[in-house]
């Protein structure tokens, strides 16, 4: 089979593209025809050799850890009606899903729901289920005014759909035109492009001095700091990563005297909250099945994943970055 392999931790042409043994199933699992594997963000952290939330796999690894496609082979003690059955399983911390096969436990599968494509399927999985996640710490009020930044991202294109669809008033910060296109077709009331000197006056001159309520920050850096300048008394600031580089430490004694709750929800408490990650998976999949929420896509081919990665590293990419092998 043909796979990516990272030999050396660094920098994204470290990503190989090759050839490896078909692995297969042991007892409780299953083998997977891969048709769309998601790039996270984590991906990159891992190849690059930075700490995060995974300990760094012995090397050579195949990368990646969502998968979607169908069930070619069945271990032992796995029933055989799975055979050819169209799936999308979360791979936990075990790697291996940058390649054209890839095996799971039998545990970690969901069927994928009628009318969902695979790519579509490994977005929920990964970027869907977060997104459900961070969504348990907000409270959702029609008409209230909600700040998305990243807007344009795996996880802000599904904020600003889902937050349309509950009756809120969406401001989409992303950087560029093209992206902030992308928003402004998503549904948000104003798409700003970030980069830009004064978004945050045009948010005031439509909406008002500190009209938000929410603010979904998975940036950080002056954007989020001028993004929680919009926040009402009484706003809820909740972070889920700084892609910037920059995590937004403001103090305690800033949000107290702002009457701001400001709450980081990575983490165990998110799952937690849920009841577990099968959940928030099995939700997020049935939202998109249903038309309710569309994830946007950037496919690239399984050979080009350092490009992949270099798309998301320089925040060049748009939606969830999938592999196509």
């Amino acid at each position: 089979m043909n796979v990516i392999r990272l030999h050396a931790f660094g920098p994204a042409e470290n990503l190989r593209y090759e050839t490896a043994e078909d692995p297969e199933p042991a007892a409780g699992q299953v083998r997977i025809a891969v048709a769309a594997a998601g790039v996270h963000f984590v991906d990159t952290n891992i190849r690059s050799g930075e700490p995060g939330p995974f300990p760094p796999p012995d090397l050579p690894t195949i990368p990646g850890r969502e998968v979607a496609g169908t069930v070619d082979r069945v271990g032992p003690g796995v029933d055989e009606k799975w055979l050819g059955t169209a799936v999308v399983a979360h791979l936990g911390a075990v790697p291996g899903g940058y390649a054209e096969l890839a095996v799971t436990g039998v545990g970690q599968l969901h069927e994928i729901p009628a009318g969902l494509d695979p790519a579509a399927a490994v977005a929920m999985i990964g970027t869907g289920r977060t997104t459900f996640g961070i969504l348990q710490f907000a409270t959702l009020e029609p008409g209230t005014v909600a700040v998305v930044t990243a807007a344009a991202g795996g996880i802000g294109t599904l904020l600003v759909q889902h937050l349309k669809n509950a009756g809120l008033t969406v401001v989409g910060l992303a950087g560029g035109a093209a992206k902030t296109d992308l928003v402004a077709a998503n549904g948000a009331d104003l798409a700003l492009d970030y980069r830009q000197p004064g978004w945050a006056d045009r948010v005031r001159e439509r909406f008002g001095e500190r009209p938000a309520a929410l603010l979904f920050d998975g940036v950080g850096g002056d954007t989020a700091r001028a993004a929680i300048d919009l926040l009402t008394t009484g706003g809820t600031h909740l972070v889920f990563g700084w892609s910037s580089g920059d995590p937004v430490d403001l103090g305690d004694d800033y949000f107290r005297a702002r009457g701001i709750e400001s709450k980081n929800v990575l983490g165990p408490q998110m799952t937690e909250r849920a009841g577990g990650i099968r959940v928030l998976e099995t939700r997020a999949l049935a939202k998109a099945a249903s038309g309710r929420l569309r994830p946007a896509l950037q496919p690239f081919p399984l050979a080009e994943a350092a490009a992949a990665h270099r798309a998301l590293e320089t925040r060049a990419s748009t939606g969830k970055v999938v592999l196509i092998p």
